[in-house]
């Protein structure tokens, strides 16, 4: 689970899986990763038991990339995306992103909660792990007053993430 120095020029390759629940939340807290409720109810999802390792790329993207200039759904993102050539990730795939990206930028404000997609989040796009409007979508990276979160965030199928909003998407697969 080592971490890349700067941000690499093209797709990350990210070694996603391999390791125990207990092994990546360790990892988590070495590296001084900060988590929310929602991070730690998807953590305790079975999607988190151990798995074979895998390697995927990863690609950063914004709706207005994915053609999304007005915005849109997690559907209408996760559709575009496809309709890119880009593919959803491992479901397990935020806690591994978060520690591979020493290079994110700190956030442009402090606020963690405001009931929309905070400035400076990337959003790992995976497929939610339940379908039930209370339970955490899935995961956002996001450094605050220089310190790395792990977030889980919450929406329906009718929230509108903004044009900027960033997601990461798995390229190939």
């Amino acid at each position: 689970m080592s971490a890349p120095d700067a941000r690499p020029d093209g797709p990350l390759k990210l070694r996603v899986g391999g390791s125990t629940r207990d092994e990546l939340r360790a990892a988590l807290r070495a590296a001084g990763v900060q988590l929310n409720a929602y991070a730690e109810t998807l953590l305790d999802h079975a999607v988190f038991d151990a798995r074979d390792a895998e390697e995927v790329d990863i690609l950063e993207r914004d709706l207005a990339d994915l053609g999304l200039v007005g915005g849109g759904t997690l559907p209408e993102v996760f559709d575009a995306a496809r309709a890119h050539g880009l593919e959803l990730c491992p479901p397990d795939t935020g806690p591994y992103l978060r520690l591979a990206m020493s290079w994110q930028e700190n956030a442009p404000d402090s606020v963690l909660s405001a009931g929309r997609s905070p400035a400076g989040a990337l959003k790992v796009a995976a497929a939610p792990l339940s379908d039930d409007v209370a339970y955490p979508k899935g995961f956002y990276l996001r450094v605050v007053d220089g310190r790395p979160w792990l977030r889980g965030y919450r929406c329906d199928d009718e929230y509108r993430f903004s044009f900027g909003d960033r997601f990461a998407f798995r390229v190939g697969g």
